[in-house]
């Protein structure tokens, strides 16, 4: 008989233990942003595969992320959302790339989700044109309508 490749066995063949398997989640370029689907809900092997790391760490980031809270189906797969895969992703940012420990990474995001919430240009612009409204003393303005209801009704 004929000498078996030693890449086979019994007529099967393995893959190389220096290439990478396909199953196994391949985004680990630190820059790369992969493209996410246009879905609602994404499982955890898709979302493995778009974040680039197992699944087992996206349920240990879970677990000490408290922003990260996927929904579970019926059936207790974990759904995640298209702004819980954007959270994953710039948590991997900060532990792989930025090299921040689970705690830095979670005051890190705790901190960009203050400097969001502040309160910016947006309200001054909104108090600015309250008071454009109203005359410099509003209380003026309230009697003056308060006796133009009275008048109204007085007439009928």
């Amino acid at each position: 008989m004929g000498e078996i490749p030693p890449n086979t066995e019994a007529g099967r063949t393995q893959p190389k233990r220096d290439q990478p398997q396909t199953d196994q989640p391949q985004n680990h370029e630190p820059n790369h942003q992969p493209e996410i689907p246009d879905k609602l809900y994404f499982r955890i092997g898709e979302v493995s595969h778009l974040v680039g790391v197992e699944a087992y760490v996206l349920r240990y980031w879970e677990s000490e992320f408290p922003g990260l809270s996927p929904r579970k189906s019926s059936s207790g797969q974990r759904m995640f959302r298209r702004k819980d895969v954007e959270l994953l992703l710039r948590i991997k940012h900060l532990l792989y790339s930025q090299k921040f420990t689970i705690e830095g990474a979670r005051k890190a995001l705790s901190d960009q989700n203050k400097e969001k919430s502040r309160p910016g240009i947006a309200p001054k612009v909104q108090s600015v044109k309250q008071a454009e409204l109203f005359a410099a003393d509003p209380l003026i303005e309230i009697r003056k309508q308060v006796f133009d209801i009275i008048e109204l009704l007085s007439n009928r």
